[in-house]
């Protein structure tokens, strides 16, 4: 029998962060935040656990059976960021840290946190929110091919809003440019912050995908 615990993790997340860090995050806590949950990984491996799985609170699972855990040492999500007007919408297929696996002698995490903190000791000015999550995941992801867990996805913007209409052609270029039916999905509530979705249509999206999840189908 697999033994498991959940953790719900509040404003605790931050204590392990540096001072130094926490001032230089001041603007951009989500910032901080990426840093954190790496500390969260990190002290569920020293207390035992085989596996560390962290989940944003905003993943909505719509298919557990098929939100396997990859046996690599870590694993990222994966994100197919679909914006843009109509006539000329993107796909840009990346990596993601909203949903992360780590197990025990993986290599990873280590030089993880060391590379974000180096970066933001270095940086100078106001930092883009993706600054040590996406931005930097793709980047090295990008070099060295890291293990990708495709079934927990993101979804953008237009990709939320074409769900709720029905359809659309982001919805549309989000299924071609996507490896598998995804299995769990990021909604992005921090974007809600910034008025690029509001609350009503993130509770319209859970209850939609629950009731019809396979409007996400290949």
């Amino acid at each position: 029998m697999l033994n498991f615990s959940y953790r719900f993790v509040g404003d605790e997340l931050f204590d392990p962060v540096p001072e130094d860090i926490v001032l230089r995050t001041a603007e951009r806590t989500v910032v901080a935040a990426d840093l954190a949950r790496l500390y969260a990984i990190r002290q569920g491996l020293r207390e035992g656990f085989a596996a560390v799985v962290w989940c944003d609170a905003d993943i909505l699972v719509i298919d557990p059976q098929r939100l396997n855990l990859p046996e690599e040492a870590y694993s990222l999500g994966r994100e197919v960021w679909v914006q843009g007007p109509p006539d000329d919408l993107r796909a840009y297929v990346k990596v993601h840290n909203a949903f992360l696996v780590f197990r025990q002698d993986n290599t990873f995490l280590e030089f993880y946190i060391d590379t974000a903190l180096r970066l933001i000791r270095a940086h100078k000015g106001l930092m883009v929110p993706q600054f040590i999550g996406p931005k930097l995941l793709t980047a090295i992801h990008n070099v060295i091919g890291c293990p990708v867990i495709e079934t927990a996805a993101m979804l953008s913007p237009d990709v939320v809003r074409n769900i709720l209409d029905g359809g659309g052609p982001a919805l549309d270029l989000f299924k071609r440019r996507t490896v598998v039916t995804p299995a769990a999905v990021n909604l992005c509530g921090s974007l809600v912050t910034l008025g690029e979705l509001d609350n009503q249509e993130i509770r319209a999206v859970i209850d939609l995908l629950r009731r019809q999840p396979q409007v996400l189908a290949k």
